[in-house]
């Protein structure tokens, strides 16, 4: 059974007509074939058939027209291919059965890529040939006008895109009376009567294709009172005056073969598998006639010929005109870029034009080359190209051609192109291409290879020349090529060869800067961070911030900047080498020591105000950083001051290292007094040792006995909190006492004998606890440090509350709260918070005391204090243990135990272990019981302190298991000192 609907309506069954189909039968079936496999209800049918006045019988005619045909489909054994849904009656013909299905399928298969635009057109044809006619010819039905409407615009579509493939074949004298007569049929169909008015120009019928032009406007302009549109009287005009863009393309007979004008394709090309496919996918995922551009950029020696060559070689087969290859000289030594006429002239010669054959101008050749490329199928390859303006000229029209364009440059206003951005080599590939190039030396020392690859940042023209060297030098080994390229004053040089270096393609992308893009180029270069933010960088080039934003812009589009997160700007390592040394040539020193103090006090004074947001206590006692000539906006909440921090930490500790190495001493000490609280705070322990000890050296080797003191009370904050090294920290404390007294300053001098109550205090010696605290409380209320009086409050509090004076404990800690809130102090608050919750917990009521424990956790998560959480995590776990909720307390307990191994602070780690085994022992899980037992003596024992006799005797009185042994008797090398 076959129907036919591109026509008069038909039923045809194998040999005749189906019989038995009245006119308002095949307009029913015609319906329910136009929306073949989707259910129709009769509602639906009625509405198609009659539109908004149906006759009364209407519901009962669509019921006899369905069983009509039925009965015609099962006359022909197609009786299934009619089924009754809840949804309607649905018609599903098989594939061949009906022409609309044949047409939309091989006008799917005429649009997908094909190599040969004939079998494009072949394809289109013989959908074209399902046509019989006036489609619905013999349907009155109410739906049929629109329905008709629909399939003629398919059918011109097709027409248009059959002509569009023949006329680029050079065809257009078969198109003529093709178009002429569905252009009579369809006068106000602009596409058409445009292709129509191109093939009789082409025959050599300039008047005739004018004349219809002019009528068509005329038509246009009486029935909808329109012009037409901008390309219509572009073409025009361009027969008018016989453009040479028009002339007709060079048939294939006609054409000389193209050659393949690639450059050597290396054979040990390595990696890039991903961006290969990509280029891969997006030439076989075009279709028609359309152009495809992609424009591979990235910086200097990073691949991107190499790529371009490579995919090239790898796609030829599938462009047998030709694959064509222009230099555009945009980075070549010693030569000017490639003007686009002198570019149009290589790729015409290349086309097997002869030089007497190339017009003159510019636009010409543009004209020519886009003409001659028509119905074509050919690769080019524009290497090295300066800029979109440079590539305008070059791109073809609509063409079978892909293009490929590499560019230092991002493309950014070349339309329409597919941008691939190449980074360096991952290890992987790197390592595969050092191996391809120096042999089995390589896989004899791969660690040393490794540390090749790093120092030449994975740079695929790095890695290729240090390969070379070795490979040619068979004396040396992996290692002592390695031993070499460690030297930084060498390691561009040793990057080198007669005829290319990094160096050199460094120097190219630099000289094609403006002068203003040079200089941020080469200031970049002096900064010690690892990247940068437009802020700081408007600072180190004294520069408005929109004005230093747009120059990083330019380098990031010119490749010689990069951009891992948004907003941040860095080099490539040998980049960076290459803008120091560039600096250092070319900047005055002068110059070079003011720009990097315009850096560091934008960095010292925003880190000072975000501080001031995290720690408003503490104002007193850091140094007071005074604002930059131009400050850029601080930060102005604790959210943004913990952002800022964190996103600048790296940087902040570059400069801190920088400032101690080469004498800019007042900087360490200020960076170091200024982040310590955020350091010490925030688990950046590390960070804050490494930070506190280089400001520790610069204040010795300036004489600045207060700032040694100052850092001495800081380095001992750290070794006392995080490591519970208690004995360093209060040789520290002592040492830092001793020099306050020696010159009379009597803040360090508070800080440190607070510092040193909480030794006394941690090893419980309440009693000379209490006298530093008291001590440390008179000198900061005689100095009017707020909260340097908040903290000794609550040193004093849990003194009292260990000696059990519960009322004094309470009313030290009311006080300290009051101020640290006065003060805005969150830390401090947090403090307190979880000390009244300890107090609380020591007179029994635990409900209270997990209130200000939560309270207290809310606070550290909030502001994120990490060992501040751990605190009061192991607080809470040990009031809901009191309480007889021992879930509740292992989960709490393990919680703080993860996060203090997360940020390596020892005490609470401990502290969560002891909890751990006394609440397993509690639900009779003695072998856990043992062990975070055993784990809590040994970090206690470590630490020096008293809860390590504690926890043996705990261990004593556990039953013993089937793999744990006795306990360890206490000894006096034990016992804290």
């Amino acid at each position: 059974m076959r129907f036919t609907i591109l026509g008069p309506v038909e039923a045809v069954a194998p040999g005749s007509a189906a019989p038995g189909l009245a006119p308002r039968h095949r307009a029913v079936l015609a319906y329910l074939l136009l929306h073949s496999g989707v259910p129709i209800s009769t509602d639906r049918l009625i509405d198609a058939m009659w539109g908004p006045l149906p006759p009364d019988s209407a519901r009962a005619q669509i019921q006899t027209t369905i069983a009509a045909i039925r009965r015609m489909l099962r006359a022909s054994e197609a009786d299934r291919m009619l089924a009754t849904r809840p949804a309607g009656y649905v018609i599903t013909p098989e594939p061949g059965q009906l022409d609309l299905d044949e047409f939309t399928s091989l006008m799917a298969k005429a649009a997908a890529v094909s190599e040969d635009p004939g079998d494009t057109a072949g394809r289109i044809r013989a959908a074209l040939a399902l046509w019989r006619g006036e489609p619905l010819a013999d349907i009155t039905a109410h739906y049929a006008e629109s329905a008709r409407a629909r399939l003629n615009g398919q059918l011109l579509t097709a027409v248009e895109r059959l002509a569009e493939l023949e006329l680029a074949r050079g065809r257009h004298d078969d198109l003529i009376d093709e178009l002429s007569v569905h252009a009579a049929a369809n006068p106000l169909r602009e596409r058409l009567c445009g292709q129509l008015m191109l093939a009789l120009h082409r025959a050599g019928r300039q008047t005739d294709a004018l004349h219809m032009a002019r009528t068509f406007r005329a038509t246009l302009a009486e029935q909808q009172g329109l012009d037409p549109g901008h390309a219509f009287s572009k073409l025009e005009q361009d027969i008018l005056r016989d453009a040479p863009g028009l002339r007709p393309p060079v048939t294939a007979q006609e054409k000389p073969q193209g050659g393949n004008f690639l450059p050597y394709d290396v054979p040990d090309f390595t990696g890039r598998g991903g961006e290969l496919d990509r280029l891969v996918r997006l030439w076989s995922g075009n279709s028609g006639g359309v152009v495809t551009i992609s424009a591979i950029d990235g910086m200097a020696g990073v691949g991107k010929t190499t790529l371009a060559v490579h995919a090239g070689h790898r796609l030829a087969d599938h462009f047998p005109d030709g694959q064509l290859f222009v230099d555009l000289r945009a980075h070549t030594a010693g030569q000017a870029p490639l003007d686009a006429g002198a570019a149009l002239e290589i790729l015409l010669g290349q086309l097997g034009l002869a030089a007497q054959h190339i017009p003159a101008s510019v636009a010409d050749r543009a004209a020519l080359w886009r003409s001659e490329l028509s119905g074509r199928r050919v690769l080019a390859v524009l290497d090295n190209a300066l800029g979109a303006e440079q590539i305008r000229p070059l791109l073809p029209g609509a063409s079978r051609t892909l293009v490929l364009i590499t560019s230092r440059r991002r493309l950014t206003d070349l339309d329409g192109a597919h941008a691939l951005s190449l980074d360096v080599l991952p290890a992987a590939e790197a390592m595969e291409l050092f191996t391809a190039i120096v042999g089995e030396r390589a896989d004899a020392e791969p660690l040393a290879v490794l540390d090749v690859l790093q120092l030449c940042g994975f740079l695929p023209l790095a890695v290729r020349i240090a390969a070379a060297r070795l490979h040619h030098r068979p004396r040396w080994t992996v290692a002592y090529l390695a031993d070499r390229l460690r030297d930084q004053r060498r390691r561009l040089s040793e990057l080198a060869t007669s005829e290319r270096g990094v160096a050199a393609a460094f120097t190219l992308s630099y000289e094609q800067l403006t002068a203003d893009q040079q200089r941020m180029f080469r200031l970049l270069g002096l900064q010690p961070g690892r990247d940068i933010s437009p802020e700081a960088a408007s600072a180190l080039a004294d520069l408005p911030l929109e004005r230093a934003e747009a120059l990083l812009e330019d380098l990031l589009d010119a490749h010689v900047l990069t951009q891992h997160q948004l907003g941040r700007y860095t080099f490539h390592d040998l980049l960076r080498e290459h803008a120091l040394a560039t600096a250092v040539a070319q900047e005055p020193a002068g110059a070079q020591r003011d720009a990097l103090g315009r850096l560091f006090q934008h960095y010292l004074h925003t880190a000072s105000a975000a501080v001031d947001h995290l720690y408003p206590d503490g104002k007193n006692r850091r140094p007071r950083i005074p604002a930059p000539d131009a400050p850029a906006s601080p930060p102005q909440d604790e959210a943004e001051a913990i952002t800022w921090l964190d996103r600048e930490r790296a940087n902040l500790m570059a400069i801190g290292q920088y400032a101690a190495e080469h004498d800019w001493f007042p900087h360490t000490g200020q960076l170091a007094a200024t982040l310590h609280r955020y350091l010490l705070g925030h688990a950046h322990q590390a960070d804050a040792l490494a930070l506190n000890g280089l400001a520790l050296g610069a204040a010795r080797r300036s004489g600045d006995t207060a700032a040694e003191a100052r850092t001495l009370i800081d380095l001992g904050q750290v070794h006392f909190w995080w490591h519970g090294a208690y004995e360093q920290a209060a040789e520290h404390y002592r040492h830092a006492l001793d020099l306050a007294r020696g010159i009379g300053d009597q803040g360090a001098a508070a800080g440190a004998l607070q510092a040193l109550a909480a030794v006394s205090r941690r090893r419980r010696d309440y009693d000379r606890a209490h006298d530093h605290s008291a001590r440390a409380l008179a000198l900061f209320r005689e100095l009017g440090d707020r909260g340097g009086e908040a903290r000794c409050l609550t040193d004093l509090g849990i003194v009292h509350e260990r000696q059990g004076r519960h009322e004094d404990a309470h009313e030290h800690h009311r006080q300290a709260l009051h101020v640290h809130r006065e003060t805005g102090s969150r830390i401090g608050e947090t403090v307190v918070l979880n000390n009244i919750g300890l107090l609380c917990q020591r007179q029994g009521r635990y409900d209270e005391a997990r209130h200000h424990h939560r309270h207290a956790l809310e606070l550290s998560r909030r502001f994120d204090f990490p060992g501040d959480e751990a605190e009061s995590l192991n607080a809470l776990a040990e009031a809901a243990r009191s309480m007889g909720d021992l879930a509740r307390a292992a989960a709490e307990h393990d919680t703080a135990l993860t996060l203090a191994r997360e940020f390596g602070y020892r005490p609470e780690q401990a502290r969560a272990h002891d909890g751990l085994a006394r609440v397993h022992r509690d639900l009779g899980r003695i072998d856990l019981a043992h062990d975070h037992a055993r784990q809590a003596l040994d970090l206690y024992t470590a630490l020096a302190v008293p809860e390590a006799d504690e926890m043996r005797t705990f261990l004593t009185g556990l039953p013993p298991t089937a793999n744990e042994p006795a306990p360890p008797e206490a000894s006096t090398a034990d016992q804290p000192s």
